[in-house]
């Protein structure tokens, strides 16, 4: 009887605990979601002030939409509509098509994100065409 009494009790408490692995496991698999609005500051040219850009981004499964909103050269605001965009896991990637004088520089982004940044790197051609690469984070900004 007693040998009866520890196989089931020892059985319950193996499914218990295989309930609670799953449930740890559902909430490690809950993919944070990349919409929302992300901000990030670049330093300016020539020692000049920061230019603070804004992202804001709509993910549907792994499909993402937005816009990047950037300081122009007169201080407005120029909004950009990204491009080749997704989220895959902590995987985000866009790229930006930008317009200079009839010239145009595309940016590709990518990056790993968490509940309340975004970090990677920022890749295009400069003015002679070479490869430049920089690291950005862009912070969450809280719901309002």
């Amino acid at each position: 009887m007693k040998v009866a009494f520890c196989a089931v009790f020892a059985l319950g408490s193996v499914t218990v605990t295989s309930a609670d692995d799953k449930d740890k496991e559902k909430e490690k698999d809950k993919a944070v979601s990349a919409t929302g609005t992300w901000t990030w500051t670049t330093p300016g040219r020539n020692g000049g002030a920061e230019r603070k850009s804004t992202l804001t981004l709509k993910q549907d499964g792994e499909k993402l939409t937005g816009k990047l909103s950037t300081p122009g050269r007169d201080g407005a605001a120029t909004e950009t509509e990204i491009a080749e965009a997704s989220v895959k896991g902590a995987d985000v990637a866009f790229t930006v098509t930008r317009e200079f004088g009839g010239n145009k520089r595309v940016t590709k982004y990518t990056g790993k994100l968490t509940a309340d940044a975004i970090t990677g790197k920022a890749e295009s051609k400069d003015r002679e065409g070479k490869d430049t690469s920089r690291d950005w984070t862009a912070k969450r900004e809280a719901t309002k």
